[in-house]
This record gives C-alpha cells, sequence and structure tokens, in this order.
C-alpha cells in the first residue's frame, strides 16, 4: 500500500498525509507520547503505542503521517493486513491538533487504501478506559465485535 493524499481541516488549513519515511520516527513516537499520555493514570501503565517499535513498522511500509506544508507532524497512522482484514493498530494526533479532522482523514485514508487493496473489513482495538476513543470510533460507524483480554 502506497500513497499521499491532501486534504482541507475545519480550519482551512491544508495537509499531507504521505508514507512515513525514517526521519520521521522521532516525531512519530513524540505525537504517540502526547497523545496517550492522558491515558496513563487510568489504565495505571504506559499504553502500547508509547512503547511500540515505530522503526520496525515504519521500515515494513505501515505507518502514514499528516504534516503541514513545513512538514511538521500532525498526526499518524498504522495499519497492515492480518489474513483476511486490515488491522488499524494505532491512530494518533498532536494534542493541539485535536478536533480539527485530522484523524478522521487518517483513518478515511486507511479506509480508501483497505478498498484499493481489496480488502473489506478494517478492525481495531483499543483498551477499554479509553472511552474518548471509542466514542471516536463509534462516530465513525466501527462496533464492537468482541471482548478481550491483553496480558500485560
Amino acid at each position: 500500500m502506497s500513497g499521499f493524499i491532501s486534504l482541507m481541516t475545519s480550519d482551512v488549513m491544508e495537509y499531507i498525509i504521505r508514507q512515513a519515511e525514517t526521519k520521521d520516527e522521532n516525531h512519530i513516537r513524540n505525537c504517540a507520547e502526547r497523545a496517550y499520555t492522558c491515558y496513563v493514570p487510568l489504565i495505571g501503565r504506559n499504553p502500547a503505542p508509547m512503547t511500540a517499535d515505530y522503526a520496525e513498522r515504519i521500515a515494513k511500509g505501515f505507518v502514514y503521517i499528516a504534516v503541514d506544508a513545513q512538514d511538521i507532524l500532525k498526526g499518524f497512522i498504522i495499519f497492515y493486513p492480518v489474513n483476511d482484514y486490515i488491522l488499524l493498530e494505532n491512530v494518533a494526533v498532536m494534542p493541539d491538533n485535536a478536533g480539527r479532522g485530522i484523524g478522521k482523514a487518517l483513518i478515511a485514508f486507511c479506509e480508501k487504501e483497505v478498498r484499493q487493496c481489496g480488502f473489506n473489513n478494517v478492525r481495531l482495538y483499543t483498551n477499554e478506559k479509553m472511552t474518548k476513543n471509542i466514542s471516536f470510533y463509534h462516530r465513525l460507524g466501527y462496533t464492537k465485535i468482541r471482548r478481550s483480554t491483553e496480558q500485560s
């Protein structure tokens, strides 16, 4: 999967979604840490996106980023095929850009790529205590298909 898309947000600022490169890793990690820090007290530990191996995901071509005209990272998404579906592993937006449609645009980009690659199913998972994220996914039309327990 590859490609990019130019989009407009409600703030009328243009963003490009492009495949992440090695040089983007620190910015992606910073975005994840900033976006997920608020959940540490709720779940009692760092969420998986705060400790993920972004270098490996980037090298495999699984990471796409939303950047502004100055190539400043505003958010990112990670997705890849697993059996007969696409796993949307992570989507995060810099907190100071939340509510501007970037997360929604990143997921729309993922869904477009999924269809172009012949898949019909996107799956994701999130911690049950991340109610803001769950609400966001529900508004986009995602439904809960099962509940499971992660070993920490």
